[in-house]
């Protein structure tokens, strides 16, 4: 089972909550980059990587792990692009979970 969202033109706040659960690594991919949407993906772990991968191949986005507590071993992927890159990415997952 996937979970997808998409915002588009998040504000300040939505964007600082995300990179409070992200890597400081990963928070420097992301905080000079200018991105119009955010895709957000949580799923199971393994499905998480291929589901990723997938979403990266379909469109020009920065991947970051929203890192928390689930007990239920449920992660979040978000996905940092334009609009349309944002778009293809969280359509190529929908399509690829049809298929499974």
């Amino acid at each position: 089972m996937i979970i997808t969202r998409i915002i588009h033109a998040p504000r300040p706040s939505t964007v600082a909550l995300l990179l409070r659960r992200t890597a400081k690594e990963s928070k420097k991919l992301v905080e000079d980059t200018h991105f119009a949407a955010i895709g957000l993906l949580q799923t199971d772990l393994p499905s998480l990587f291929y589901y990723t991968d997938i979403g990266q191949k379909a469109g020009n986005v920065i991947a970051i792990e929203i890192v928390g507590n689930c007990p239920q071993h449920v992660n979040t992927m978000a996905f940092f692009g334009s609009n349309e890159a944002v778009n293809a990415t969280m359509s190529a997952i929908t399509a690829a979970d049809k298929q499974k």
